[in-house]
């Protein structure tokens, strides 16, 4: 039998979109992006929705590329932890 790691093992949705916000303590604001076809009209839409995820070291930045994994809640509106940066900013 192959050895998994747990990233592999785990159900958790995995997510990956663009930070907007980095203002509050430990928490950034995610935005997802998704494309769809329309069922009727065969149209590609693409739709947007904002998590705030847990960012324990305050690592990330605004337009930094992020994976972001499910967790259990962590406050009224955070479900979600920093994974990984995929990509940083360009620093102006």
């Amino acid at each position: 039998m192959s050895e998994q790691t747990t990233e592999e093992k785990s159900n958790k949705r995995v997510l990956e979109g663009v930070v907007l916000s980095n203002k509050a303590e430990k928490t950034v604001v995610v935005q997802v992006e998704r494309k769809y076809l329309h069922p009727q009209y065969r149209k590609t839409i693409r739709s947007h929705k904002k998590y705030m995820a847990h960012d324990e070291a305050n690592e990330c930045n605004i337009g930094d590329t992020v994976r972001i994994v499910e967790s259990r809640p962590l406050s009224a509106r955070k479900r979600w932890v920093l994974q990984t940066i995929v990509t940083r900013a360009e620093q102006l």
